[in-house]
């Protein structure tokens, strides 16, 4: 069995959720706390032992490729004045195993993992997207990769969600469950609503994929939204090869929404070294007064 050396980042979207801010920054570089978003799900894959890192970038995406490459200026003033903190963290994000593409037409998930093709070859890949920062003692995408060296199959995170809400997420229609949080899966299902959702187990940023996907997405046809769903992809991939989908027990933060980006904000501040205990007492003395 091959071992899942490789991951893809799809990084192009435009961002309108969060405009204006968007217009001139790529959405992937706003900051939680003092990190940018695209930051945590790379530290996510290298801590789940991931050692090539492809991610798809578009127009305006420029500031994510010099995030992670070297600053010889900065680093040169930080060393000079002894700033040793500083200088390591910022030394963190260079000497990463990373490479980028472009998608050249905004045509949806499913065409952003195609980009990757030639990248990945023939060999199991993960997808991460950078709306969703997940948090759990063992990162989400190593306990993908588990699953695949027990089953050697395709396998998708989902979670459960309230039901009014399926029809915002890709929804599983499972058959049993394998194992604990394992469930072999009758199909997949695009945004359904809530009426017609077979379930309340929806596809989260996180899949473990075989490189069959590819011959799929070629010929993948327009979906939902006017663009090529990896969903619909996925679902005929199921068709002939199974596919499984691996409870997420973990906690979500949902950073492609503006709500969900104040709450790891809010978290993420919480826990942080510097500000948290700044930021707690702030949170108490607000409460008082609403």
């Amino acid at each position: 069995m091959l071992k899942v050396r490789k991951a893809v980042i799809p990084a192009a979207g435009l961002g309108t959720r969060f405009l204006p801010a968007t217009k001139a920054i790529a959405k992937e570089m706003l900051p939680i706390v003092d990190k940018p978003t695209i930051q945590f799900i790379v530290e996510e894959a290298l801590a789940s032992g991931i050692e090539d890192i492809l991610i798809v970038t578009g127009k305006g995406k420029r500031p994510i490729e010099d995030h992670f490459d070297s600053n010889i200026e900065l680093e040169q003033n930080l060393s000079a004045k002894g700033k040793k903190e500083l200088l390591a963290i910022v030394e963190e994000t260079t000497g990463i195993n990373l490479h980028f593409i472009r998608q050249k037409h905004p045509l949806g998930l499913g065409h952003a993992v195609l980009c990757a093709k030639s990248f990945v070859g023939d060999e199991p890949f993960v997808v991460m997207l950078g709306d969703d920062i997940m948090t759990d003692k063992v990162p989400l995408t190593k306990q993908l990769i588990d699953d695949f060296e027990k089953t050697n199959a395709s396998t998708i995170a989902v979670m459960k969600v309230p039901q009014q809400d399926t029809s915002k997420y890709g929804i599983i229609d499972p058959v049993s469950e394998m194992s604990k949080g394992l469930y072999d899966v009758k199909s997949f299902v695009e945004k359904p609503s809530p009426e017609s959702a077979p379930s309340d187990l929806a596809i989260i940023g996180r899949y473990l994929l075989k490189p069959e996907i590819f011959g799929i997405l070629e010929h993948q046809g327009i979906g939902a939204g006017g663009e090529i769903q990896l969903t619909d992809a996925i679902d005929t991939l199921n068709q002939f090869q199974r596919v499984f989908a691996h409870q997420f027990m973990g906690k979500r933060y949902d950073v492609g929404d503006k709500l969900g980006m104040i709450e790891a904000n809010v978290e993420f501040g919480l826990k942080h070294q510097e500000i948290g205990p700044g930021l707690a007492q702030y949170i108490k003395n607000l409460a008082k007064k609403l």
